[in-house]
């Protein structure tokens, strides 16, 4: 990542409690240590933003003010050594301490606490997630491979232009993720109807707090560029790209050259 972009990102400290705030969002959770392993280990329970009801395992360095974390994104194994390459699944951060004093307002997030189905104010909408396993579609075949992002607007906040280059979208058969600086923010089975204006497109969520869970989106080409408003999983498909979604992502994407 380019140094320039650094500066846009930091993590806050309280104790075991910490959040990481950064332009894609923000992650809120606690993290436990043991110091009895060489190098010492780091486990991460992310509790609040995209990764909530994640971990991720790690080894840390801490010299004076300066931090160094190699850590296995969601899924990955512990890394062994303070180093990463291509298709580990680790990320390897060094920060330097700003600030001694305490931080405010970082608790760690709230967990979301589990409700019977009878306290639900609102049933989640139940679609037949085998509908996903289907034949690919020629607008599947056409939205296949790299694409990087030329806007991204989550609940209603815009992304800064300068991060939208740490972004990619792939797409291999009806298998969809999006990356941003080695995090992966979306990843999902699609569906889409093309018979319908504007086109219909599903996600069906295969990871992090929303797996399992289905979002109903719109479609659109504008071009050579492809425009997706999704909404959060449980709210309504939107009739136009002119809809309000508070709670959903517009993003933008451009083929990879």
């Amino acid at each position: 990542m380019p140094a320039a972009a650094l500066g846009a990102s930091r993590l806050l400290i309280d104790g075991d409690r910490f959040r990481t705030e950064s332009p894609e969002a923000n992650y809120d959770g606690v993290f436990t240590l043991d110091v009895s392993t060489t190098p010492p280990h780091i486990d991460i329970e992310f509790v609040e933003g995209p990764e909530a009801g994640n971990w991720s395992y790690g080894i840390y360095e801490l010299q004076g003010d300066q931090l160094t974390l190699c850590l296995g994104l969601t899924g990955a194994a512990r890394p062994v050594a303070f180093r990463t390459q291509a298709g580990t699944g680790h990320a390897l951060e060094r920060l330097r301490r700003t600030a001694a004093a305490r931080p405010t307002a970082v608790d760690g997030g709230t967990r979301q606490k589990k409700t019977t189905v009878a306290s639900k104010p609102n049933a989640p909408i139940t679609i037949d997630t085998t509908a996903f396993d289907g034949p690919l579609s020629p607008m599947l075949q056409k939205l296949a491979g790299r694409w990087m992002a030329v806007e991204l607007i989550q609940a209603g906040k815009p992304m800064p232009a300068e991060w939208l280059s740490f972004g990619a979208r792939t797409t291999t058969g009806n298998d969809m993720k999006v990356v941003f600086g080695g995090q992966t923010m979306v990843h999902a089975k699609m569906r889409i109807d093309d018979t319908t204006a504007p086109i219909a497109i599903d996600y069906l969520h295969l990871s992090g707090a929303l797996q399992g869970k289905v979002s109903m989106g719109i479609l659109e080409w504008i071009g050579d560029e492809v425009r997706v408003l999704m909404p959060a999983p449980g709210q309504p498909r939107p009739t136009s790209f002119s809809d309000a979604v508070a709670t959903g992502t517009l993003s933008r994407w451009r083929p990879a050259s």
